[in-house]
């Protein structure tokens, strides 16, 4: 698969040829394939590809994800790839998550403030920022069919054994980096889930073939 790095934030590049898909056990492969079969599938037939990334509160793992895989299309350069994530509930996308995106180079902005701010997310100079937010899986900034559902954690995975409108539904869950909300490991912590998320969505998006 070829990459497509022209416009990339220099930084996010420089992590992304620093992460290492030969640290992912089989045992995971085994959990991301059905995810590089359903984005080949679409590929296959120059269809796009929605990837909808779900958790219980759309605050951490699922913004992550998101982010990352939007990232990843673009930098390997497979096309038609729009990126989601929703909650079961809606909360808000959790402060810390948005400072280790920005310490990886991401240019983040406040387009709107409140209880549950939105977020403007960049990764390269010519392409569309990420909109960042806490929402429902089926909010209208959701796509209602044709979509992948990606479910990020354990409770959400159980608590919608059904997700309307989604073409499949694939658990690829996380472990929380909440856990180490105001503890002196926190920062280290969510960078190292951030990390790991890149990284298997490196290997997704790296076997890929156009």
């Amino acid at each position: 698969m070829t990459t497509n790095p022209s416009t990339l934030f220099s930084e996010i590049e420089s992590i992304i040829k620093q992460l290492n898909p030969e640290t992912i056990s089989d045992e995971r492969k085994a959990v991301l394939q059905p995810l590089v079969d359903f984005i080949q599938s679409k590929v296959k037939n120059n269809l796009e590809i929605r990837i909808n990334f779900i958790c219980t509160h759309n605050s951490r793992r699922s913004h992550l994800s998101q982010v990352w895989a939007q990232t990843m299309a673009y930098y390997f350069n497979v096309k038609q790839v729009f990126c989601y994530s929703g909650g079961t509930e809606a909360t808000a996308l959790f402060p810390m998550v948005t400072e280790t995106l920005q310490h990886s180079g991401f240019d983040i902005k406040i387009i709107s403030e409140g209880n549950n701010p939105i977020y403007s997310i960049k990764y390269a100079n010519n392409e569309h920022s990420i909109i960042g937010f806490s929402k429902k899986l089926d909010d209208d900034f959701n796509p209602k069919s044709e979509f992948v559902a990606i479910m990020t954690c354990d409770s959400a995975n159980e608590a919608c054994p059904f997700v309307p409108g989604a073409e499949r539904r694939i658990p690829i869950t996380f472990e929380d980096p909440k856990a180490f909300d105001n503890t002196p490991q926190q920062a280290e912590k969510y960078h190292e889930k951030s990390l790991q998320i890149a990284t298997e969505l490196l290997y997704v998006f790296s076997q890929i073939n156009s």
